[in-house]
């Protein structure tokens, strides 16, 4: 995409601020959603709960890429919080979209976050993007998420679903709560290390949106995790290769439970999810494999 002016909800979360950074490196302007009134020229005020966007602060835009929503795996799992997730996800895509409708011109393409977590526990079974929602809560979510960007859809604007996976980055997001147990010879298998993870560097990630709103023809979940996903043991293993740490404790399934509540099942699920849309875009990883997505995170 030539310079263009951008729309970026979400932009101090990991993947947001990643996001602007290398959008505004090669040069495109990025205008930021925020919480509060704007404060300079490259904010936009909304308020998800109040189903409120500045529709000006959106004209002239040619994308807009909507990441915002609490963090599943911020907090305990408690209903007042598994609301919470749903309702930052569900009612703030419902404005953006709603808002991107009513321009003029609206932009040529919506972006809107979504999460793998829309097929539920698949075993050692690989899933698409041609896959059914599963069931329980995060599933759910995930329908609710992605139906939300209908006012979009229906105005003719271009709309994709990033269906995110596991992102590898020390910063945030769950590796970067890895990170310091590794470092520190405390990390180990969850449960019986047996279930997939769909992983994908936070390097590849940030290139496959760009890669999304550079590609006109892809539209509808397009799956963001890297083409080999692995289990639980394999990241244990691979960490303590790169970490050069001992990787000898285990957490019991019993225990997640009591610490994580209902967000444990999730945790113990497994997802081999791949991203079959992505790279049958032409999109090259450039680190494919568990060790150098680990390595490049270190970086």
């Amino acid at each position: 995409m030539p310079h263009s002016r951008i729309a970026v909800s979400g932009s101090t979360g990991l993947i947001g601020a990643a996001l602007v950074r290398s959008l505004r490196t090669d040069g495109h302007e990025v205008v930021r959603l925020v919480r509060h009134p704007a404060r300079s020229g490259d904010e936009v005020e909304w308020d998800p709960k109040r189903s409120y966007v500045d529709v000006a602060g959106l004209v002239g835009c040619d994308a807009v890429v909507h990441l915002a929503g609490a963090g599943v795996g911020d907090h305990r799992w408690t209903e007042a919080y598994k609301r919470e997730i749903r309702e930052s996800r569900v009612l703030g895509t419902a404005a953006v979209a709603e808002a991107v409708a009513s321009l003029d011109t609206p932009p040529k393409v919506l972006l809107a976050g979504s999460a793998i977590g829309y097929y539920g526990d698949t075993g050692d079974r690989p899933v698409d993007e041609g896959a059914p929602p599963g069931d329980g809560f995060l599933p759910s979510v995930c329908v609710e998420w992605e139906e939300a960007t209908a006012a979009a859809e229906e105005a003719g604007v271009r709309t994709v679903h990033a269906r995110t996976g596991l992102v590898v980055a020390r910063q945030g997001g769950a590796w970067g709560r890895l990170f310091p147990l590794f470092r520190a010879g405390l990390g180990g298998r969850l449960g019986n290390g047996r279930q997939y993870w769909s992983f994908i560097a936070l390097h590849d990630h940030i290139a496959a949106l760009r890669h999304v709103l550079d590609t006109p023809e892809l539209s509808g979940a397009v799956n963001l995790t890297g083409p080999d996903p692995v289990t639980n043991g394999e990241v244990t293993a691979a960490m303590g290769r790169v970490l050069h740490r001992p990787t000898l404790f285990t957490a019991p399934a019993p225990a997640l439970r009591i610490a994580l509540g209902d967000f444990a099942e999730d945790v113990l699920g497994s997802q081999r999810v791949l991203p079959a849309r992505l790279m049958g875009s032409g999109f090259a990883f450039a680190f494919p494999g568990i060790d150098a997505a680990i390595r490049a995170a270190l970086r």
